[in-house]
């Protein structure tokens, strides 16, 4: 079907239009190739300690579609439900250059290599991998990636969950995350 006419210029306007919204409506978005968003992280994320099971390998995780001024993004694994719906840190890591894309499987699980860590859970500087109590159902684990305008190692490693929220406020420029399920 031809458009012409003076029907023809505002339609293909508001077609255009919606074309491009619907691209810019995309956003950020953020996804890991070590598990689908709502299934069950694979034990070789769990945590490796002898009662836990796992092998403490920190997961892949991508980002695109970032906002625009983003420079550097953090990373973040909490478990909400943990310490009795407290919430528990896993997994601190900021200063990643934006352009990277993604940290690979196992990336990021101690300072270096254009990550630098915060304090876990336990207080250490690593990723700290995901171990329920024996016989809970099993916990929700939020993997979000902040877009900052922060440049890439501006800030100082070791921070906490809450001391790098205190520092990203007023430059986070948007977020998306992913949730994994693991139980034992």
């Amino acid at each position: 079907m031809k458009i012409t006419g003076t029907i023809g210029a505002p339609l293909a306007g508001v077609l255009l239009c919606a074309c491009l919204g619907a691209a810019q409506a995309a956003g950020m978005q953020v996804s890991s190739a070590s598990f689908a968003d709502g299934a069950s992280i694979p034990v070789l994320h769990g945590n490796d300690a002898s009662d836990c099971g796992g092998k403490g390998v920190s997961p892949q995780v991508s980002w695109t579609n970032l906002p625009a001024g983003t420079r550097s993004v953090a990373v973040l694994l909490s478990d909400p439900d943990g310490a009795m719906g407290l919430g528990v840190s896993h997994w601190v890591a900021y200063n990643i250059a934006a352009e990277r894309g993604q940290l690979r499987q196992g990336e990021g699980q101690t300072d270096g290599h254009g990550v630098t860590l915060g304090k876990n859970v336990r207080g250490g500087m690593a990723y700290h991998g995901p171990c329920p109590p024996v016989g809970d159902v099993p916990h929700h684990y939020t993997l979000t990636v902040v877009a900052t305008d922060i440049a890439p190692s501006a800030l100082p490693p070791g921070l906490t969950r809450e001391a790098l929220m205190a520092a990203l406020k007023g430059h986070a420029l948007g977020a998306q995350s992913v949730i994994g399920r693991y139980g034992r």
